[in-house]
């Protein structure tokens, strides 16, 4: 009996080490040559003037986007969860919506808002009749106005993770607090916010992988970020030992992200056994406390989504951009994120079954399928380009698709992976063990009883892992062959020309694609309760 167990066992270990080493071969690749390519040239003028400027451009962007991130996010999820107020229900789904908006698309909206020919400060000047150079306005186009651009589109990771914290926390402990005579923004910060600081630290770490991941944005700017700094060492100098170095800084920088996540998620923290203690009673708001209440929800949702979405409808329709051809970069982001989804969801449903046979090698599972996700997409791509130097073969056609599907693979599957596993997490141990008992294994087990398990996270990882694709802007813009321009390649290469006005439709129609799938998404995280993380 010991040795018929056995053999499953060790299938599911060599399973999930295969799905890890092909998921993780492309920043291995990247960090390899990193440390074997020779120097130059190149990198020695690098090394002695740009990579500090690069990687204190890249930690004042994180530093910034994560206080900004925090300041919205936290107490915004704080009063969603623990008061009521008017259009609450409406708008605890809707402040989801920003995921759907790239950084780089709000970049282009924020730029052409805050410029100083934008509405916003041709309407400033006309109030007050002062001239540009009579008053102080915010510059978006610095490593301030970057963090609060990529903060606008990434604070809903912080928010749902949080909202998923505070209200699961308990009624009791809340209650304990009030009659101690703590209240309002007391009870906030020595009951509300230490019991979830690990959810809200995971969720933050999130973002800021996602932010030093960013090139898009950066680019568009003109920021010197280490990503932009890759890219130009590739393209510009013709140096991939010197893009690949830099790469390795990157790749240090999004794994502490990764590891301070992993850390915050094994803090300290409490389970619940029982339900009546888990969902704290929202305190009603009156007069101008429930208004205001609305009016500060209703300003961060416009101004992440809003504002930017409605001045790029502006644009497009000023300028009578509807019958642009897009059909072709339209139908190569949906067949390109297809195709990543379905073989991003097979790879992370793998690792998660393969480990919860096995009954070992979860953090394994996390971890490996996190390392792709922490890896930027410049990287990957790096890496990618590499292994086809290695093995001779022509960046073009089959080949080159199928590399790019391989990164989105190799850089999404986590987003993935946490959903399902916390769908199997949650599954009662009876269940395994009447399966087990009855001797039903193999595929009869995966189809009556695994499938119906994974159902509740296999949608929503669907929809992520869709989201996330369709986005994805530097991977795709190296490897891509020819013909195969994306809505992102498309939107970033009008931008950077300077045609912003060209770039509007293919940035709306990546919005468009995303929020469909993220209204569903955040509608459903509403009514269940879940988180993403």
């Amino acid at each position: 009996m010991l040795q018929t167990l056995r053999l499953p066992l060790q299938r599911a270990v060599i399973v999930q080490l295969i799905v890890a080493a092909l998921i993780g071969l492309p920043v291995g690749a990247a960090i390899w040559f990193g440390l074997t390519g020779g120097g130059g040239a190149t990198w020695t003028h690098i090394l002695e003037n740009r990579l500090f400027p690069y990687t204190l451009t890249t930690l004042s962007l994180l530093a910034l986007t994560g206080l900004f991130i925090s300041a919205v996010a936290v107490p915004l999820a704080w009063l969603i969860s623990l008061y009521d107020f008017p259009l609450r229900k409406t708008l605890e789904w809707a402040l989801i919506l920003p995921l759907a908006m790239p950084g780089y698309v709000l970049a282009y909206a924020w730029v052409d808002l805050a410029g100083v020919a934008g509405p916003v400060q041709s309407t400033f000047r006309n109030v007050t009749g002062l001239s540009a150079r009579e008053y102080w306005f915010p510059d978006i186009v610095s490593v301030p106005g970057l963090a609060f651009i990529l903060a606008s589109a990434l604070f809903p990771y912080v928010y749902i993770t949080a909202r998923s914290a505070f209200t699961t926390q308990s009624q009791a402990t809340l209650e304990a607090g009030r009659s101690l005579g703590a209240s309002g923004m007391r009870l906030f910060l020595s009951v509300g916010l230490p019991a979830a600081r690990p959810a809200i630290f995971a969720g933050l770490a999130l973002a800021l992988m996602e932010t030093a991941a960013d090139y898009g944005a950066a680019d568009y700017l003109g920021i010197q970020t280490l990503g932009v700094g890759i890219v130009r060492a590739w393209t510009s100098f013709g140096e991939p030992a010197t893009a690949a170095r830099l790469s390795i800084v990157l790749i240090g920088i999004a794994f502490a992200c990764l590891i301070f996540a992993r850390l915050s998620q094994g803090a300290a923290g409490a389970q619940h056994t029982s339900y009546r203690w888990t969902t704290p009673m929202r305190t009603p708001l009156q007069g101008r406390q429930a208004w205001f209440a609305t009016v500060l929800c209703l300003m961060i949702l416009v101004i992440s989504f809003g504002l930017p979405l409605a001045r790029l409808l502006w644009l497009s329709i000023d300028h009578n951009l509807a019958t642009t051809r897009l059909f072709d970069p339209l139908l190569s982001s949906l067949t390109l994120a297809a195709a990543g989804t379905l073989l991003a969801f097979l790879s992370a449903a793998t690792l998660v079954l393969a480990s919860y046979y096995a009954r070992r090698g979860g953090w394994f599972v996390r971890f490996a399928a996190a390392a792709g996700y922490a890896a930027p997409g410049v990287v990957l791509g790096l890496g990618a380009l590499f292994l086809i130097k290695f093995t001779g073969q022509a960046l073009s056609g089959v080949v080159a698709l199928s590399l790019l599907v391989w990164i989105y693979v190799s850089r999404f599957s986590s987003a993935g992976t946490e959903p399902l596993y916390a769908a199997l997490a949650r599954a009662p141990a009876s269940i395994d063990q009447a399966a087990r008992s009855l001797n039903v294994t193999g595929w009869s087990r995966l189809i009556r009883v695994d499938a119906p398990l994974l159902s509740p996270g296999a949608l929503a990882a669907a929809l992520l892992l869709f989201v996330e694709i369709l986005k994805e802007l530097p991977a795709t813009l190296m490897l891509r062959p020819f013909g195969w321009d994306t809505l992102a390649v498309r939107a970033h290469a009008y931008a950077t020309d300077e045609r912003l006005a060209q770039a509007t439709m293919p940035a709306l129609l990546i919005v468009l694609a995303g929020l469909i799938p993220v209204i569903y998404l955040s509608r459903q995280l509403t009514r269940s309760g879940h988180s993403l993380s």
